[in-house]
């Protein structure tokens, strides 16, 4: 507690403070803050990432600042404060105050701790129930901290009324007054120091060396101007602070005039770079440009207080600035850019947070649109392609699976492209700058989708019908092949039977022939009819493909007679039934000439007969 107020006491002086000592210093920019505040000294430039690295970095800057003033840092590391470990911590702010706070303090020959006690000492020896010895128990009943300040600013204590069987009461009032009048935070709790055995004596001293600094320093400014009063006549001396005064309030004045309206613009960036430039700007306003006119402010204060004090002195009425340039002026002017210095740095790191957002929004929408796009190559020309159109049967299905295939696949997507379409939708609302571009990609890839949406229901609406007529053809092709079998066969029957020859030894087996191919010639109309119906399956077949722009492969793939084969055997049966009949009808005029004959024989054989019987008898 004692150490944050501390640092706090200076780091105000730089517009900023710290809630937690072992958090705030782990990025080293606070830390590297407050070395140059209490040393007035510029360190080397911080690095602004937030990574690990960078921490570990601006911490031994501080510590490699802290070690150039002659201090040894035993088992201090950056490691330890990155890390936040509070043993470390407060371990390194003690060596800091130390050397910043005490090592100076010279006293009668003694430095350092030993001349902040004989101070200490010097300064209570007057007071009753008061001896300092050291920087624990001899400050828990609060008389040793009302002491010190009476003795330097006797208006703002009641000393006579402290009663030292009231440590708690004492405590509280001497760190109340010195916060009020004296400008020193309150470190210290009232409570903890009585009900502690033995007060932490590093939290003394820290407490202790602020009063050291603040009399000493009003003790200087006071010296000081005894010093001029001696040198330059009254008057002379009052006129010329009096301008000064005037000519240094002018100038704050204007300053802050001019600095509120920059704190005050809230004019966001395009990119994250931009914004980042101007935090550093504002950075460098903190630490460069404000410090000094923190100076110029306390001066001036110190000056009005000077003036006043000498003009009552020699009781000459009190200097009265002019109208604006009041120190209370000064103050509500100072608190005005105070607040906007608070606000400016809000906004500044909400715009960034809000840029960082929309440069992982706008990368995401890249990747995601880069994604999809590279999906999208080549699927518009697939699915415009009419491979179907030389497809066989086997091949539309194979193409219709590929095709549902293709269509979970698209709706997979589907999710990816709401996605792409709501993180553009974001950036708009986030105002990001290069919307119309987003805007513009969002709306081709909506499009194309819309495209592929459409093209796909009309690829399987193709595949489907082409699949119906396909099945139709593969139908026909069947029935044609049913039927054209059992008919090919018949024709190679009948081609047989008209080939084969025939030996016949009476005129009936002729006329039998004769009449079997006289009934096979009464068929020959029917099976011409059954030719016709073959045929007309086929063409039906070839009419479907033509119509629907089918390429058939040209062969039926249920038998290999084809309509050229019917038509040829056709043909040459048709042929061979007049040669059978000129054949069968050569032979039945043999064989009517062969039974002329018979008969004459007979006849014959009847008169010849009973003479050679007669001859033989």
């Amino acid at each position: 507690q004692t150490f944050t107020a501390w640092c706090n006491s200076h780091l105000r002086k730089a517009g900023t403070q710290i809630e937690n000592i072992d958090e705030d210093f782990r990025d080293g920019l606070k830390l590297m803050l407050l070395l140059e505040v209490i040393s007035g000294e510029r360190l080397p430039k911080p690095e602004r990432g937030k990574m690990r690295v960078h921490k570990i970095n601006n911490v031994n800057k501080a510590l490699d600042f802290i070690a150039s003033k002659g201090v040894k840092l035993v088992s201090i590391g950056a490691e330890e404060i990155v890390d936040g470990n509070a043993k470390m911590t407060l371990g390194m702010i003690w060596t800091i105050i130390l050397r910043f706070a005490i090592q100076d303090i010279s006293v009668e020959e003694t430095s350092a701790k030993e001349g902040l006690l004989l101070w200490c000492q010097r300064k209570t020896a007057p007071y009753k129930n008061v001896n300092v010895q050291n920087f624990h128990i001899s400050w828990k009943d609060g008389l040793a901290f009302n002491a010190l300040i009476h003795r330097h600013r006797p208006e703002l204590i009641e000393y006579d009324k402290l009663r030292k069987d009231d440590p708690v009461t004492n405590l509280n009032n001497a760190f109340e007054v010195a916060e009020k009048y004296l400008d020193i935070p309150k470190m210290l709790d009232a409570e903890d120091i009585v009900n502690t055995a033995r007060p932490d004596e590093k939290a003394i001293m820290t407490y202790v060396s602020s009063f050291y600094h603040a009399f000493s320093g009003a003790q200087k400014a006071e010296t000081a101007a005894n010093r001029i009063c001696k040198v330059l006549a009254v008057n002379q001396e009052n006129e010329h602070l009096m301008e000064d005064y005037e000519k240094l309030a002018s100038d704050l004045l204007e300053w802050i005039k001019r600095t509120i309206p920059w704190l005050e613009d809230r004019s966001p960036q395009k990119t994250i770079q931009e914004m980042q430039q101007k935090l550093e700007d504002f950075r460098d306003y903190r630490r460069v440009h404000k410090p000094p006119k923190v100076q110029e402010k306390c001066q001036l204060e110190i000056n009005f207080n000077t003036l006043q004090t000498k003009l009552r002195l020699s009781n000459r009425p009190a200097f009265m600035p002019s109208e604006g340039k009041m120190v209370s002026d000064i103050n509500n002017g100072w608190q005005h850019l105070e607040q906007a210095e608070k606000g400016y740095e809000e906004w500044l790191l909400n715009e960034i947070r809000r840029l960082e957002r929309l440069d992982h929004l706008a990368e995401k929408f890249r990747q995601k649109a880069s994604i999809h796009e590279a999906w999208t190559e080549g699927k518009e020309a697939m699915l415009k392609q009419k491979d179907y159109e030389t497809a066989t049967l086997s091949d539309i299905k194979a193409l219709i699976r590929k095709h549902e295939a293709f269509e979970s696949d698209l709706a997979a997507h589907q999710d990816r492209v709401e996605q792409i379409a709501a993180i553009a939708q974001e950036l708009n609302e986030l105002d990001y700058y290069d919307s119309p571009s987003v805007n513009a990609r969002c709306q081709k890839i909506c499009d194309q989708w819309d495209v592929l949406g459409s093209l796909t229901h009309s690829r399987r609406e193709a595949l489907e019908k082409t699949e119906k007529q396909l099945e139709t053809i593969d139908e026909l092709h069947l029935e044609y092949a049913k039927r054209a079998a059992p008919f090919n066969n018949w024709m190679e029957s009948a081609m047989e039977d008209l080939q084969d020859m025939f030996i016949v030894h009476t005129i009936e087996e002729i006329e039998g022939l004769i009449a079997a191919h006289d009934q096979f010639k009464s068929t020959l109309p029917d099976a011409d009819k059954e030719r016709e119906a073959i045929l007309g399956i086929q063409r039906e077949a070839q009419r479907i493909a033509d119509l629907n722009s089918i390429k058939l492969s040209g062969n039926n793939p249920y038998t290999s007679v084809t309509p050229q084969i019917i038509n040829s055997k056709w043909e040459r049966v048709q042929q061979l039934v007049p040669k059978r009949d000129h054949a069968l009808l050569d032979e039945q005029s043999k064989q009517q000439s062969n039974e002329h004959l018979r008969r004459q024989f007979a006849s014959q054989a009847n008169i010849v007969g009973p003479w050679i019987q007669t001859k033989m008898e």
